[in-house]
């Protein structure tokens, strides 16, 4: 794990726009994993200005969302299907039928899962996947005790990861209890993985990550594992670590 640390949240924003760029330009026909959260938000801001004034083109991208709320419809305002519409689908020029996320509103989301897990297979695997952490270290919404070697599924949310996205919605209860997630395998199987946290709310999450044991309790720490996994982080967010960058 490459472990990359800049002074704030917009360098990190600027360095993964970056690397995110130049993955684009080298191999036009990418297949990037995508994430949600508000970490990410400013990366999108970033790619659809470089779109607009350096021509930078997603036509020939193809992506896959990491994770949608189960039961809710893609044109729900809180769904991620319709936040990536609104902060980079509509904004740029990649393709409507290149963009995938799970159906949140089927009837049968166990076989939504699996569904979406032979889509990304049939892609022929993704080469680039964007990853933020939660506070109780999950990655997609594969939390703590989520199976290292689990695949796409059906995962009930923490109540900590509840109450971080009480935000999005009108209540607490409002926020969906469940979720389809690509699961930890699924993730580690793309070829590279760049994992972007601002903020010292993560340092503790970050830490285990980076420098605690490979365990079920941290998911994210799976990626120590990874051959080609980058973190980027600001001084907040690595300011538990023991070890610095490296």
């Amino acid at each position: 794990m490459k472990t990359l640390i800049v002074p704030d949240a917009q360098a990190v924003t600027l360095l993964a726009a970056d690397i995110l760029s130049e993955a684009i330009w080298t191999q036009p026909n990418l297949v990037l994993g995508l994430a949600t959260g508000s970490t990410m938000m400013p990366l999108y801001t970033e790619i659809v200005r470089r779109h607009h004034e350096d021509g930078l083109s997603l036509a020939g991208v193809t992506s896959f969302n990491l994770d949608e709320y189960v039961g809710l419809a893609p044109n729900h305002p809180c769904s991620y299907h319709q936040t990536m519409v609104e902060v980079l689908f509509k904004q740029t020029d990649i393709r409507p039928e290149a963009t995938h996320l799970p159906r949140g509103n089927v009837s049968n989301p166990s076989t939504e899962a699996q569904r979406y897990e032979e889509l990304i297979t049939g892609s022929g695997g993704i080469d680039l996947q964007l990853l933020g952490i939660g506070v109780n270290g999950h990655i997609g919404f594969n939390e703590p005790g989520s199976s290292l070697s689990s695949r796409t599924r059906v995962e009930m949310l923490s109540e900590a990861t509840r109450h971080s996205n009480r935000q999005f919605f009108t209540s607490e209860n409002a926020v969906p209890r469940y979720a389809i997630t690509m699961g930890i395998a699924t993730i580690l199987e793309a070829r590279a993985c760049l994992l972007l946290a601002t903020g010292k709310a993560k340092a503790k999450a970050v830490a285990a990550m980076i420098e605690g044991p490979l365990s079920a309790t941290c998911p994210a720490s799976a990626l120590q594992m990874h051959p080609n996994a980058t973190v980027i982080l600001d001084q907040g967010a690595a300011s538990k670590l023991q070890h610095g960058a490296g």
